[in-house]
């Protein structure tokens, strides 16, 4: 499980992209005062977060319990996953409320690599020009490509590289929050590392997770990955405009999406055409709108 592999790697970047500073995420940078909002500095961070086990065991040589091969490993295994997970659940709350009470409408992309979210990110931007302002957080395990792109097509942009890490994180976000500084009632897209397994684990803070179902994945990933397609709100099935030269059931695809999450919405689209763009912007600013609407219930 990503919680105890230990793919959070010491040598996480955060770059500013309007500014071009750059700096570690690692254990010794991200220890700081929880009480802190993401506006202004970070939370706290365990040790055990980044490399998924805690600082608070001891170095007992009976290896059967210790490395997980009795059932005592076992249970401190789950004992560690659980505190990551909840250390995590409640810095995500912290961000959910950050951003209810400034208006933000916070979205996390969810795809397998390749699926096509910077591409769609980029058209969104232009699409649609300002209203509401658009912010946006990029992760990557390295480099600052994506980042580039949405700096180019017009949006505020922070890039998180994970290095070994293969999702983002709350206390990435809170970090990341602090130098991007997004305005009141703003659209703040976070894309996440391609991966379907492990951002599934991990909230951010976000209202809703958006999953990017590409047909060039192949009509079976919902039932492969269920976790989440179940947590998704919205699917986008992209890259429809190469349909004609794939064997690619819409229909099984769209059907696959139902067995596993019957409420998600789902749309079609190509932010190579613009195909389907309009009833995605269209949903982007219901969703909008609720966000403002939730700040004032």
């Amino acid at each position: 499980m990503c919680t105890n592999c230990g793919c959070q790697g010491d040598a996480a970047l955060m770059t500013d992209l309007q500014t071009g500073e750059t700096r570690t995420l690692g254990a010794a940078d991200q220890a700081g005062s929880s009480d802190r909002s993401p506006a202004h500095a970070p939370h706290s961070h365990d040790h055990s977060h980044l490399h998924g086990h805690s600082n608070e065991h001891t170095h007992s040589h009976d290896h059967g319990d210790d490395l997980g091969h009795g059932h005592g490993g076992a249970v401190k295994i789950v004992d560690v996953e659980m505190r990551i997970l909840a250390k995590n659940d409640a810095e995500a709350a912290k961000n959910r409320a950050w951003f209810a009470g400034r208006e933000i409408l916070a979205l996390n992309f969810v795809s397998s690599p390749g699926a096509g979210k910077t591409a769609l990110l980029e058209r969104t931007i232009v699409g649609l020009a300002g209203d509401p302002p658009l912010f946006v957080i990029e992760g990557d395990q390295a480099t600052a490509n994506d980042s580039e792109r949405i700096r180019k097509a017009g949006a505020a942009v922070v890039q998180i590289n994970t290095d070994t890490g293969c999702h983002l994180d709350a206390q990435m976000i809170t970090r990341a929050l602090s130098a991007l500084k997004p305005s009141l009632g703003a659209l703040l897209l976070i894309e996440n590392v391609g991966n379907l397994v492990c951002p599934a684990l991990f909230d951010l803070g976000e209202r809703a997770k958006v999953v990017i179902f590409s047909v060039t994945d192949g009509e079976d990933k919902p039932l492969k990955y269920p976790h989440i397609f179940r947590a998704a709100t919205i699917v986008l099935l992209s890259k429809i405009d190469l349909l004609p030269h794939l064997d690619f059931s819409l229909d099984e695809a769209i059907m696959n999406v139902r067995r596993v999450n019957p409420e998600a919405a789902i749309c079609k689209i190509s932010a190579r055409t613009g195909e389907g763009l309009s009833d995605w912007y269209s949903w982007l600013r219901r969703e909008a709108a609720l966000a403002r609407q939730a700040a004032f219930a």
